[in-house]
């Protein structure tokens, strides 16, 4: 009775009315404005190598359809295809690869699916901030500006309600320092903040993974529940216990990318009996299906068979179980053949070629944040001061540092007046500045790539902007030159970019050590700026080096208008200007000011870099797919 109840709730049917062994064709089924049937046919996926290599099919002609009210399972063995399946569906397939086949959003082909959400197996969140402070926040930012704050409220409680997180609602998230809510409240949390927008169509990729079976169960359950109003619901799963299997409507059984099977999940045993490999009455039917496809179990037989003489052994041999009797790669190719000629088959193509009938469902396109920049500035400023404020680590510790060493660094060269020694005294201390606040901005990459993670909840300008604040402020605490302050934001700018270019931040203190040094290198401390060699170092690096820029402005600053005492007591005074241009190498044709509107053009020039680096990595991979495909057409045609 259950299923039944859920099906007039959806709104669509399994596949077929009657049952696979016969009955009336099903009538096309009813459909709402907003739902979404996606379809899928003969999908082939391509992993193209560079040069001469092989190339891997890592899918292989499946087919299949997701319905609105229904949760669809994809299982398989590790490496089976699931991910690449479910991301292929997405349109989140990675640029080396080459997809073919049909794959059809209410009738259409499109690209843009609009109101789409995608729930990745890793949880990104924010470990200093609630469970209820995360859904505001991203509500904010992705609801139209229209809406006001009690909108906002009723929309955030609502969702918490139904994702069952009213418990942990005002419970910070934690991390590697702060205890926090459960993994199974985490993944909840991840699918509350895709459904904040009302998706017609969620994707979710190993939502159980990690998970104790109550947990598992509780995050399905919910899923069904979220799944009633009419949502398609895609999820690729490994190996869910028995109580979690039969919550899923629809199933499709991958192995080595091709498709042992598809259609309703309670019928998945059934078509497995009928082709020879039933499933014992106490086990768990996806484990069963599993054992059948996965040849690792090979391996485990071709172990337990060395052991000679022993119990197992002896059971083996007597044994007249089919799946102890061949190799999971026979098992597999009996189940793709039979299944491909199967009712089962042919029942799932005729409901797709229905399905592909359906006219009049408008897809409407929805982007990622409907607010406007202006308030996704001020709330991703906000939410980065209350991450600030609680985060001891990443934050609070940096400044404490960096306040005690300008404190050292004031005691030290404290009253350092303007004798002849003087002179060599404010270089290194203007050196030492330039430096220390060139290497305080590498201390930045773990939490800015953190927050990077979550760059889809943002615009982009947002988020080149409101960035600039927590620079801005440890500059003002460590010392108030307006060169050296500018410097420090362009340093934090620099390693944005290059932090929106690595996978992790590991990668990103290697590079930005590498390239901060080889700036420092040519800035004008170790070497003066004319005596660099021209080539390369002197044109162009140094003149695009904003630390060069920065440390003449500071020089002059500090210099201009000085007099020191000469190198031999009673001697003529030096002015700043002949040690600046003399001993210092420092260009006196342009003033103070020019060298700060420079370090400010350099500072605008890598936020803009920022930019266009985030806006190329949403478009790289069609276009890295494009260049692939080209390229393995020549191949073909120079063969």
């Amino acid at each position: 009775m259950a299923e039944v109840e859920i099906e007039e709730v959806n709104g669509g049917a399994g596949f077929g009315a009657g049952g696979v062994n016969g009955g009336a064709q099903s009538p096309p089924p009813p459909h709402r404005e907003g739902n979404m049937y996606l379809v899928w046919e003969d999908l082939t996926v391509l992993l193209s190598n560079f040069g001469n290599g092989p190339t891997r099919r890592l899918l292989d002609r499946v087919t299949g359809c997701a319905q609105p009210g229904r949760i669809m399972a994809i299982m398989g063995p590790s490496g089976s295809g699931k991910s690449t399946l479910l991301d292929a569906l997405a349109g989140r397939l990675s640029g080396n690869v080459v997809m073919t086949g049909n794959v059809l959003l209410n009738g259409k082909k499109r690209l843009d699916y609009g109101s789409v959400a995608y729930v990745t197996q890793e949880d990104i969140l924010l470990g200093t901030l609630t469970v209820r402070e995360t859904i505001t926040y991203s509500a904010q930012l992705r609801l139209p500006s229209s809406l006001n704050r009690k909108d906002i409220d009723d929309i955030v409680e609502g969702t918490i309600t139904e994702m069952g997180l009213q418990e942990c609602a005002d419970r910070l998230i934690g991390n590697w320092h702060l205890r926090g809510i459960s993994g199974g409240e985490k993944k909840r949390l991840s699918i509350a903040l895709e459904i904040l927008t009302r998706p017609h169509l969620l994707f979710l990729d190993e939502p159980t993974s990690g998970l104790d079976s109550a947990s598992a169960f509780f995050v399905i359950q919910t899923l069904r529940n979220v799944g009633r109003d009419g949502r398609t619901i895609i999820t690729a799963i490994h190996q869910p216990s028995s109580e979690v299997f039969s919550l899923f409507d629809d199933l499709i059984l991958l192995s080595g990318g091709e498709q042992v099977y598809f259609g309703e999940a309670k019928m998945a045993a059934k078509f497995f009996a009928e082709v020879g490999f039933p499933c014992p009455s106490r086990r768990n039917p996806s484990d069963h299906f599993l054992r059948c496809i996965n040849s690792d179990f090979d391996i485990v037989e071709e172990t337990l068979k060395t052991l000679k003489g022993s119990y197992r052994m002896t059971e083996l041999q007597n044994t007249l179980d089919p799946l102890t009797n061949q190799t999971t790669a026979q098992i597999k190719a009996s189940l793709v053949k039979k299944y491909r000629s199967s009712d089962y088959a042919a029942k799932a193509k005729a409901r797709i070629r229905e399905i592909s009938t359906i006219e009049g469902l408008v897809i409407g396109k929805k982007h990622s944040s409907e607010a406007k920049w202006l308030k996704q500035l001020s709330t991703l400023t906000k939410r980065s001061f209350v991450n600030m404020s609680r985060d001891m680590g990443y934050y609070w510790l940096r400044i404490g540092i960096y306040v005690a060493l300008s404190i050292c660094v004031g005691s030290i060269f404290f009253d350092i007046g303007t004798n002849y020694n003087a002179i060599l005294a404010r270089g290194a201390c203007g050196g030492f500045i330039s430096g220390f606040m060139t290497f305080m901005s590498i201390g930045g990459f773990p939490s800015f790539i953190e927050e990077l993670k979550g760059k889809a909840q943002w615009t982009l300008w947002g988020c080149c902007l409101y960035t600039v604040k927590f620079p801005l402020l440890i500059s003002i605490l460590d010392c108030d030159v307006p060169f050296y302050c500018i410097n420090y934001l362009l340093h934090e700018s620099c390693m944005m970019m290059i932090a929106s270019l690595v996978p992790n931040f590991m990668m990103g203190v290697i590079i930005g050590a590498g390239y901060i040094g080889l700036l420092m290198m040519t800035a004008g401390y170790f070497r003066t700026l004319p005596d660099l060699p021209k080539i390369f170092w002197r044109y162009p690096v140094s003149y695009i080096n904003y630390g060069a820029w920065a440390l003449q402005g500071a020089y002059k600053n500090d210099m201009v208008g000085l007099e020191f005492d000469g190198f031999i007591p009673g001697g003529p005074k030096l002015k700043g200007d002949v040690v600046l241009s003399t001993m210092l190498g420092i260009n006196l044709e342009h003033s103070k000011w020019w060298d700060l509107a420079a370090v400010i053009m350099l500072l605008i020039t890598y936020r803009f870099l920022f930019f266009i680096i985030l806006k190329f990595k949403e478009r790289v991979s069609p276009i890295s797919a494009l260049f692939i495909l080209l390229q393995r057409l020549s191949l073909l045609i120079t063969r």
